[in-house]
């Protein structure tokens, strides 16, 4: 280790605020040495030269072991790379957990986690809301495994859906797209109590996906959560250049997520992490901040205009959810963050809501009819026929999933541009 690497090993992190941590980083990373680089070079080999056979079986002996990050020894990309473990390292220090483990996209991160933690005969215990690709994987995809998920409204309680069938108890901390928001601590409550007489194979987990919210916007793991999942593609990366997904929580669960992100092939390209942790996470707070206040107003006027029926933002006193957002919606200091997003529905919705965002979509300049979502830019859509087209018909009537619901991601331009925008638009 060089004289300046050992120097920089006494700067600690440990009392710094999240906005200056997310910048820095770690002083001292077996990843990189960061004694001479201000910015962590990236790394392009998908192969690593290992020097003597020895050297290379201790490095296949110790991938997804405790001692891994102790002493890295690079093998393959699929297994891991300086990349994503400089990225890993951050993204854990952000929701305050032990490790976090990337994948190539957020949907790879769920399903590796859903996949890692349950066995044939188990069940999903999910809210009746969630992205509309996760609705495929759990109502599609996982029963070919004998892994079935099963719909229910979270936000009036858990105890009476669970069954000895039930592994996971999966919810995003804003529901995408009405923002419904749940009792994080009180559904941990209830999973600790019948916990108790439950074996380690069967015992309830609670995964969330915190990728509304962003690490700046809740900390679930803090409430009670086992683990986390975020859409690296969304805020955290933020300028809409890069895909990824990550899972963070426990050290306990890091070997079998990472065996099945070798397995699975679901790998974060090391160009994608060294992006995002360079020019995603020091920003994040920054933009977080300006998409907030921009939210803010953008959902006060939409309250007050007279084409709108209804809006669903956080920090509105009138959103059904306010006082469990006022619980769950705090950053690492405890400060209230409603966040960006924005739903609303238009009076007389089926006559109007495609003639108002047909126009946006010719007209505005501030506003961009895409899907995605924490972008720079801000972005409207229609979930009902776009990011949840593969929610069933069935699914939707049960549930009352608002076909005319117009879902707002709020980015970085100037407030009143955006207002002026939605204004033109608005019958």
């Amino acid at each position: 280790m060089s004289k300046d690497l050992k120097n920089n090993s006494q700067k600690s992190s440990h009392d710094v605020s999240f906005e200056t941590r997310m910048i820095h980083g770690e002083s001292l990373t077996q990843a990189w040495d960061f004694s001479k680089p201000l910015i962590p070079p990236v790394s392009s080999s998908t192969t690593f030269r290992l020097g003597s056979v020895e050297r290379g079986a201790a490095g296949f002996q110790s991938f997804a072991s405790e001692k891994f990050n102790d002493d890295p020894i690079w093998i393959y990309d699929r297994l891991d790379d300086p990349n994503a473990l400089m990225l890993e390292n951050q993204l854990a220090k952000a929701e305050g957990a032990e490790t976090a483990v990337t994948f190539g996209t957020g949907m790879a991160a769920i399903a590796g986690s859903i996949l890692t933690l349950c066995k044939q005969n188990q069940e999903v215990l999910c809210h009746k809301t969630i992205y509309g690709c996760t609705f495929s994987l759990l109502k599609n995809w996982l029963p070919k495994f004998g892994i079935q998920g099963k719909f229910v409204d979270l936000t009036q309680g858990c105890e009476e859906f669970i069954t000895d069938k039930t592994r996971i108890i999966y919810f995003e901390t804003v529901s995408n797209p009405d923002l419904e928001i749940i009792d994080i601590e009180s559904i941990a409550a209830i999973t600790r109590k019948l916990n108790i007489n439950r074996s380690d194979e069967d015992k309830i987990l609670i995964v969330i996906d915190n990728t509304f919210p962003t690490p700046c916007g809740a900390q679930p793991l803090r409430l009670g959560a086992d683990l986390v999942i975020h859409s690296l593609t969304k805020n955290i990366s933020g300028f809409g250049t890069e895909m990824g997904g990550v899972v963070i929580g426990a050290k306990r669960f890091e070997t079998s997520l990472k065996l099945a992100r070798k397995d699975f092939g679901a790998v974060l390209h090391p160009h994608a992490a060294w992006d995002i942790n360079v020019h995603g996470l020091p920003t994040l707070y920054l933009r977080n901040k300006q998409q907030q206040q921009n939210a803010l107003q953008i959902a006060q006027f939409l309250e007050a205009h007279p084409a709108v029926k209804s809006v669903k933002y956080p920090g509105l006193e009138s959103f059904k959810f306010f006082n469990m957002a006022q619980k769950v919606l705090r950053n690492a200091e405890g400060e209230f963050n409603p966040g960006y997003m924005i739903s609303f529905e238009l009076h007389d919705a089926e006559k109007h809501t495609t003639a108002f965002v047909n126009h946006v979509a010719e007209h505005s300049y501030s506003i961009t009819l895409a899907v995605s979502l924490g972008l720079t830019k801000t972005l409207i859509e229609l979930p009902n026929y776009m990011t949840h087209a593969a929610v069933d018909e069935q699914h939707k009537t049960d549930f009352k999933f608002d076909p005319f619901l117009v879902r707002l991601s709020v980015g970085l331009e100037n407030a009143n541009d955006i207002i002026n925008d939605l204004k033109a638009a608005l019958p």
